[in-house]
């Protein structure tokens, strides 16, 4: 996989507010959730996109099975 590398800062833009991209990281890759309902404006329940969201799937009532359904876009750097 041939992806871009992005760092923190670069995804934290990516929120919905300050730019319209709503991204979140997972385990070093980067996913484009903007067209996802289940992000609208950046939030999905009590997670902000922008972030790593990494250490706080334990506590969401799904598996990291819901990532199969997007595409990485990028690495995180």
């Amino acid at each position: 996989m041939d992806l871009p590398v992005y760092t923190k800062q670069q995804l934290a833009l990516r929120n919905g507010q300050d730019k319209p991209q709503i991204w979140v990281a997972y385990k070093g890759l980067i996913y484009d959730m903007t067209e996802s309902r289940l992000w609208r404006n950046g939030k999905h329940y009590e997670h902000w996109a922008g972030q790593d969201l990494t250490d706080e799937l334990p506590d969401a009532p799904h598996t990291d099975a819901v990532f199969e359904k997007f595409t990485p876009i990028a690495m995180l750097g």
